[in-house]
C-alpha cells in the first residue's frame, strides 16, 4: 500500500498563548511560519501523489508555505476535534474542569460540552485516511507517497489506530507542530514508519521501485521483518 505522511500544522498564536484553538480561525505565528517553511524544504524532494488537508486556516497556511506549488484537497474528516465550549479557553483554566481528567485518562469516554466526542473524532479521522490511502494506492500504486495535514489530537488518534492501541492510550503519543509522522498500511497491518519527526531526512520514506511487479495482496507485504531488517538504506 501507499505511504501516508501526517503533517501537523505549524505553531499558532493560540499554541503560543496556551489556549485551545479548536475550530477557531487562528493563524500561524512567526515561529509557525518558520516551521512550515523548514518542513517544506524537507518535503519538496518527495514525489507526493496527493496532498489533502483539514479545512482550517492554520493547516492551509502551513501547506501554502511548505508546498506552495501544490493545490491541496480539503478533507473534512481531518478537521480538528470539536471542543465546543472549551474552544478559545486557556488550558490552565480547562485543567480545573471535571472533564479534564477524563480527557487525560479515559479519552474514549470524553464528550466536549456543545462539541464532539473524542471517539467520534478518532473514528472519522481514521476512516478518512484509510479511504484516501486506498484511493491513492489504486490510482498511483503501492510505492506512492501522499500527505495529509491535520491537528495534534487527530494525528495522535490515527497513530493509535495504526499501533492497534486503545484510544485511551493516545495521550502517550506526541505530535509536535510541523512534525511528520509516516504510516504504511498493508492488507494485514499498518506499520508506523516515523513518529513526530521534526528534523530528519525524509527521503528514506520513499519506497524503492520494485524490480518485478508483485501482486499488492502478496502476504509478505504485511509481514514484519524478523530481527528488524536493514532499514531504508538496505
Amino acid at each position: 500500500m501507499a505511504t501516508l505522511l501526517l503533517l501537523r500544522h505549524g505553531r499558532t498564536t493560540a499554541n503560543a498563548d496556551g489556549g485551545l484553538a479548536g475550530r477557531q480561525p487562528v493563524e500561524l505565528d512567526d515561529t509557525g511560519r518558520a516551521q512550515a517553511t523548514a518542513v517544506g524544504e524537507r518535503l519538496r524532494a518527495l514525489p507526493l501523489a496527493t496532498v489533502v488537508t483539514s479545512p482550517l486556516i492554520r493547516c492551509r497556511q502551513t501547506l501554502q508555505l511548505a508546498l506552495p506549488q501544490v493545490e491541496p484537497v480539503i478533507e473534512e474528516g481531518l478537521i480538528e476535534c470539536g471542543y465546543g465550549a472549551w474552544e478559545g479557553q486557556p488550558l490552565k483554566k480547562l485543567a480545573k474542569e471535571p472533564l479534564w481528567p477524563v480527557v487525560q485518562q479515559h479519552p474514549s469516554a470524553a464528550v466536549f460540552p456543545e462539541g464532539e466526542a473524542m471517539a467520534a473524532m478518532a473514528a472519522r479521522a481514521v476512516a478518512a485516511v484509510r479511504a484516501w490511502d486506498a484511493t491513492v494506492t489504486a490510482e498511483h500504486g503501492p510505492e506512492a507517497v501522499w500527505l495529509a495535514c491535520s491537528h495534534g489530537d487527530v494525528i495522535k488518534a490515527i497513530v493509535a489506530d495504526a499501533l492497534g492501541v486503545h484510544l485511551d492510550l493516545f495521550q502517550r503519543i506526541v505530535a509536535d507542530p510541523a512534525s511528520v509522522t509516516a504510516i504504511r498500511y498493508t492488507p494485514l497491518r499498518p506499520f508506523l514508519v516515523r513518529l513526530n519527526d521534526t528534523g530528519g531526512d525524509l527521503a528514506g520514506l520513499v519506497p524503492p521501485p520494485r524490480k518485478r511487479r508483485r501482486r499488492a495482496t502478496r502476504p509478505t507485504d504485511s509481514d514484519a521483518v524478523v530481527g528488524g531488517g536493514a532499514g531504508a538504506a538496505g
